[in-house]
């Protein structure tokens, strides 16, 4: 069981620590002897960025510290995690989206200055199912994605609209209006889901995908801890927000049918879908080509799964910080990925997607 005092105070070094890195090189990985391969290196790990991993790097930290160092993660968006990275202030970024060019910069090129010339790598440690949640008392939904869409978009207002009527025949419906909840800061999260309306309903979802959610719409709340809140709140209420999140606050979780019924979110459907998963990179760079992923029709499978990163330099680090990121990505790797995890609301990797990742952990200088 994760020990959320523990937990808890390894998150609270982020609101008082400085954001440098501080690390010594001391013997010892104590419980985590069991993990080949670890540096005798013990000390403290900055990282920062997607709020969808905060549950996982709970996890992760208290693991840690069984090496005899601690990882102090500070949850405040993608956005804000990559641009920590790149100014080199935090160690490694945990992203739901890659690098890319953004507001005229690029930040590929800026990443690999900062690690000293050297590829920033993208490494997908962290994978959670995305949930079409809403606060619908005794209502259990099955959305088409087109469906989905036309709601975040605004065209849908009332929940016992004709096609959602449609798509849900013999439930009791309510005459009410649907309360659309996004997410108000910048977001990975808001970035995939996006992206994924684009790809499984391009004919209702015509926004381009970024971070920054359409404000048209609907009301923002911070954070997917935040989403979760408001909408348990609100009568009628819907978001996206990871999963774990969601079972928290027990709140429906629609079905999603892309043309072959109603696909539940669970291991085995979210599964099958990262049975299919590609990459547009190549070698140790692993970033999940998103939209072969959403448009995916697979009989049973629910492709609406975030495959987050963790952005880290592939060399350029100095001895101790490269020593810190490859022990606490092995720890991840070798100790994190459990019934614990999944518990959380994600899927543990495992097979080949997990050997790719340790070789490339294996791979930093």
């Amino acid at each position: 069981m994760l020990k959320k005092n523990r937990a808890a105070s390894v998150m609270g070094l982020a609101a008082v620590a400085s954001l440098t890195l501080a690390a010594c090189s001391e013997g010892g990985n104590n419980a985590a002897s069991d993990v080949e391969g670890l540096a005798e290196t013990t000390g403290q790990l900055q990282g920062e960025g997607a709020t969808s991993q905060q549950r996982a790097m709970d996890l992760f930290a208290t693991l840690f510290e069984e090496t005899g160092s601690t990882l102090s993660y500070n949850a405040t968006g993608s956005g804000s995690g990559q641009t920590q990275f790149i100014a080199g202030t935090v160690a490694f970024a945990g992203s739901d989206s890659a690098l890319k060019e953004k507001d005229g910069k690029d930040q590929v090129a800026e990443a690999k200055k900062r690690c000293s010339d050297n590829d920033a790598w993208h490494l997908p440690m962290v994978v959670g199912p995305v949930a079409v949640a809403y606060n619908l008392e005794g209502v259990e939904l099955s959305l088409s994605p087109a469906t989905v869409a036309e709601i975040f978009d605004g065209k849908i207002t009332k929940w016992n609209d004709p096609k959602i009527e449609e798509e849900n025949k013999g439930a009791k419906l309510p005459d009410k209006d649907i309360k659309v909840v996004f997410r108000s800061e910048e977001s990975g999260t808001s970035e995939n889901f996006m992206k994924f309306l684009s790809a499984a309903a391009p004919e209702q979802w015509t926004h381009e995908a970024s971070k920054s959610f359409p404000t048209a719409t609907g009301q923002g709340a911070n954070g997917s801890a935040g989403v979760v809140d408001e909408v348990s709140k609100i009568d009628g209420a819907i978001t996206y927000v990871e999963s774990g999140f969601a079972k928290d606050k027990k709140l429906g979780v629609a079905k999603l049918d892309f043309g072959n019924g109603p696909v539940e979110l669970n291991k085995d459907t979210v599964g099958k879908a990262l049975d299919k998963v590609k990459f547009k990179t190549e070698g140790h760079d692993m970033v999940v080509d998103s939209d072969a992923l959403f448009s995916m029709k697979e009989d049973g499978a629910y492709p609406l799964v975030l495959t987050t990163y963790e952005i880290v330099c592939s060399a350029g680090y100095d001895d101790q910080t490269r020593d810190l990121v490859k022990n606490f990505l092995k720890v991840v790797l070798e100790k994190g990925q459990t019934d614990e995890l999944e518990k959380l609301g994600y899927i543990p990797v495992q097979g080949e997607f997990k050997d790719k990742l340790s070789a490339a952990v294996d791979a930093i200088k």
